[in-house]
């Protein structure tokens, strides 16, 4: 995916399925789970129900660190 600051949400929306995305007049990229109801277990081990940064690239690099916590929890 390319990560420059015109980001499509849309490539977006196809990389990471399973969460909703928006940018807010800020600028600002939020992410939340699509159908996920974090428990306090998992919010332990460092999962997100929401996650956001100023940037296109911190914010694929954070929706990927989710990701594969995912999987090994």
């Amino acid at each position: 995916m390319q990560q420059t600051a015109g980001c499509d949400l849309d490539e977006l929306r196809t990389a990471f399925p399973a969460w909703s995305f928006f940018r807010s007049d800020a600028g600002v990229f939020y992410a939340t789970r699509r159908g996920v109801h974090l428990r306090n277990t998992d919010i332990d081990k460092g999962l997100r129900q929401t996650v956001s940064a100023e940037d296109v690239t911190t914010f694929v690099s954070l929706l990927e660190d989710q990701t594969q916590m995912a999987v090994r929890s």
